[in-house]
């Protein structure tokens, strides 16, 4: 593949599933319509068993679709010879690697097996491009460390950095960032947003961190059970399409803070005075705790908050009195007991 050119995916009427022995093949969706193109970041989302994991893997080649067409390049998927896919089209899945004594170098050479001759070997050029990958996911210092001593977020770096050796124009994730912290989870999401932005890279990938997502891809496949929507985070919030995502009477998605909520009884009015970083987080704890917020209408209580030398402190008046706090949980203690 030449240096510098661009890569465009169009998924046209797709329809996708899986064969079963003797028996007829299950259709799991129909109609797919997507597309993705070079130096872009997607994210593919839907509920569960949607068929999100089935579409990557098709997109990947490792199982064939049923009707319509993949097209990379102006070219389908299924005119790439098996050597041509491996070297358009990398994929890192949750599966843990568990092959006793792989090094983390061992790991990301696999990569390589595209460009190497019939026995493996790898040249000096092959190990600069694995020492590059090591490097580009921060795992210089782990090429000797095996596989199953290193942390999640470290294994699912060591898988990133063995498809970036791979060295091809897209990448593909089934859920890269399950199971791991918060704090890797957003590393893993830091890191491939680089190699789109930086590398140009297409990186195509299924998630349920949607706050995450939301921040920092390019583009959102969203799978509905009967149609397919496509566009950036900002369009399918403005569009309406997260709040179609999870049909559940327990679920919301507040579209001015980007989240998704419990929806909650609420338990009585109460009014907020005050200004700043502390009364937007005594706005979500009161939302958190089932309290309506009024402007308007008579409130059941009202929260005031002062400023103070040591910071803040929240003033709760109510019809037997009033009540100062210096914190949240503080005037969480009181107000459930009114």
């Amino acid at each position: 593949m030449g240096a510098g050119q661009f890569y465009n995916i169009g998924i046209k009427r797709l329809s996708v599933g899986y064969g079963l022995p003797g028996k007829n093949p299950v259709v799991i969706r129909q109609g797919i319509n997507f597309s993705a193109t070079h130096g872009e970041m997607v994210a593919l989302i839907g509920s569960n068993g949607i068929g999100k994991s089935t579409l990557l893997r098709t997109l990947v080649g490792f199982q064939d679709y049923f009707s319509g067409e993949i097209v990379i390049n102006n070219k389908p998927l299924q005119n790439y010879s098996v050597s041509e896919k491996s070297k358009l089209i990398s994929f890192v899945s949750t599966e843990p690697v568990k092959v006793a004594n792989m090094t983390v170098f061992d790991l990301v050479a696999y990569g390589r097996f595209p460009y190497t001759n019939w026995f493996g070997k790898l040249t000096s050029a092959d190990n600069t491009v694995i020492q590059s990958a090591i490097k580009s996911v921060g795992l210089e210092g782990f090429e000797n460390k095996h596989v199953v001593q290193i942390s999640d977020g470290e294994r699912q770096r060591a898988m990133i950095a063995r498809a970036l050796a791979q060295d091809t124009p897209i990448i593909i994730l089934d859920e890269p960032t399950a199971f791991l912290d918060v704090s890797n989870k957003y590393e893993i999401f830091h890191l491939l947003q680089v190699l789109a932005s930086e590398k140009g890279k297409t990186i195509i990938l299924s998630t349920h961190d949607l706050n995450i997502a939301l921040r920092e891809v390019d583009k959102f496949w969203i799978l509905f059970e009967n149609e397919t929507y496509e566009g950036a985070p900002e369009d399918a919030v403005l569009d309406g399409k997260f709040e179609e995502i999870f049909k559940n009477s327990h679920i919301g998605f507040d579209p001015k803070e980007g989240e998704y909520f419990f929806r909650k009884n609420f338990k009585s009015k109460v009014k907020v005075e005050g200004e700043g970083l502390p009364l937007s987080w005594t706005f979500r704890a009161l939302n958190r705790a089932g309290y309506q917020i009024v402007t308007e209408s008579t409130p059941d209580f009202i929260v005031k908050i002062l400023k103070t030398e040591q910071g803040s402190s929240w003033v709760l008046n109510t019809k037997t009195g009033d009540y100062c706090f210096l914190s949240i949980y503080d005037l969480f203690q009181k107000l459930s007991g009114l």
